[in-house]
């Protein structure tokens, strides 16, 4: 028995109580979409995957599998286990500008940091036959990285009179720095047909494991304006935030075959 295999029975076995999805054909429709929400193992006699449909994972589990007799798919089938990306940051507040004379702007907030991306989710796909029309994606790439949030503006100085100076302008905040891209998913197609899909790579099934993209840094926050005064008595400009740093790319998964 292969390991696959032995992973699977144990698997099945610790997953009596919770539940599993068990049929004897799954039909998803052309253009419609089936989602693996209750569970994260799928067994069926016969999966038939129809021209442009979508078999989406749980991407609540880090790993997933699919037990299948036969396999049936059409054209521009995806089966989507794509890591979720990361939510952008926030910007930083705005500094305050004040309406009273001569008066210094305040210095705007850093924006926060975006957030990683999720791992691509691990897939173990066993068949008995295939048939692929092609093209046939399985997507299990890590999610991109949330871009870094942007710095808040600094207030502008307000007006000087024949007293005073114009106020300074405020600093801007710093760009926050963007999320990291999640690895890459690894995927493993086992079965006695595993030669003939190794030939089909490229051509007619499209594998995806790369990492997620980083995400960008935060854009700098604008300078605060300096407040005009007569008799040239000006306030000074601020000075723009720092950009932020780019975050860094996930590592690929891999991509491996299993024979009885």
């Amino acid at each position: 028995m292969t390991n696959f295999k032995v992973l699977l029975y144990l698997l099945f076995l610790s997953n009596s109580l919770l539940g599993q999805v068990r049929v004897s054909k799954l039909v998803i429709k052309s253009h419609e979409a089936y989602t693996l929400s209750e569970t994260d193992i799928l067994v069926a006699d016969t999966l038939i995957m129809m021209d442009s449909s979508r078999l989406i994972l749980n991407k609540l589990k880090p790993d997933n599998f699919i037990r299948t007799k036969v396999v049936i798919v059409g054209s521009y089938c995806v089966i989507d286990g794509k890591g979720l990306p990361g939510n952008p940051g926030r910007q930083g507040r705005h500094g305050l500008s004040y309406n009273s004379p001569c008066r210094d702007g305040l210095p705007g907030g850093p924006g926060s940091r975006g957030l990683d991306g999720r791992p691509g989710i691990n897939l173990s796909f066993y068949f008995n036959h295939i048939t692929v029309r092609g093209p046939w994606i399985i997507d299990v790439s890590g999610g991109d990285g949330g871009q870094g949030g942007p710095g808040g503006s600094g207030g502008g100085g307000s007006p000087g009179t024949l007293h005073c100076n114009g106020g300074n302008g405020a600093n801007g905040g710093d760009g926050a720095p963007g999320g990291n891209g999640a690895r890459g998913g690894n995927l493993l197609l086992s079965g006695p047909k595993s030669q003939t899909v190794i030939n089909w790579i490229g051509t007619k099934i499209l594998v995806r494991t790369s990492g997620g993209n980083p995400g960008d840094g935060g854009r700098a926050g604008y300078h605060g304006g300096a407040g005009l005064g007569p008799r040239g008595k000006n306030g000074k400009n601020g000075e723009p935030g720092a950009e932020g740093k780019s975050g860094t790319s996930g590592v690929d998964g891999s991509l491996k075959f299993e024979s009885d």
